[in-house]
């Protein structure tokens, strides 16, 4: 896998770094977006080179470089981003913070751009192993967290039965539209009420008896 660095040495954590000047916002958001451009326009991840993405940006390479050891750690920051944070919470039960949790992946989903950016990076990823485990601590792995705490509240509250595996039932809940958001090309995302429809078809068969 190429790296670019600004030395040859390539040890370097894939973890974003700030040091040097005070960080213009202005430049930072022209370099993700100048990713994002570039990968819409079909690059893909390896192909993308910390030379062009500062010359698609408009900014010189140090000024990456100042912000980001390698061009791994620059990549996982612009798909991080791409996540919109994840949900507080309702303030009601564990059924409606399940549902609020499963419809921030649904309104992701209808970002097109986002979409299709996310969809081309995560089909890449599994060639990148450094890039790929970054993106796992720091983008799947909290949000699963969240996932699964909302399901250990719902099997406290009586929703859900006490004997089944917690990990299982996040798969069961948050896959459906997972695949929905990312993989399908024609899902009903635009509607309202298919968050509340996934997540209370799961509760239904996984309500105590």
């Amino acid at each position: 896998m190429r790296t670019d660095t600004p030395s040859a040495d390539t040890g370097q954590p894939c973890a974003a770094v700030r040091r040097g000047r005070p960080r213009s916002e202005a430049a930072e958001q022209a370099i993700f977006t100048a990713v994002e451009d570039l990968m819409a326009d079909g690059n893909t991840l390896s192909e993308l080179t910390i030379e062009g993405i500062a010359t698609a940006a408009g900014v010189g390479k140090a000024t990456i470089y100042r912000r980001w050891p390698n061009k791994e750690a620059l990549l996982v920051d612009v798909v991080s981003r791409l996540e919109e944070p994840i949900p507080a919470p309702t303030g009601g039960g564990a059924r409606e913070d399940l549902i609020a949790m499963v419809d921030y992946i649904r309104r992701r989903g209808l970002a097109k751009r986002t979409r299709w950016v996310l969809k081309a990076a995560l089909g890449q990823m599994q060639t990148l192993p450094e890039l790929y485990t970054a993106y796992r601590e720091r983008v799947i792995g909290p949000r699963r967290e969240v996932g699964l705490h909302l399901i250990r509240r719902a099997v406290a509250e009586g929703v859900i039965r006490d004997d089944l595996d917690v990990e299982l039932l996040g798969d069961l809940l948050m896959g459906p539209i997972l695949y929905r958001s990312i993989l399908s090309e024609d899902s009903d995302l635009e509607d309202p009420e298919l968050s509340r429809k996934l997540v209370d078809s799961v509760l239904d068969g996984v309500a105590p008896r």
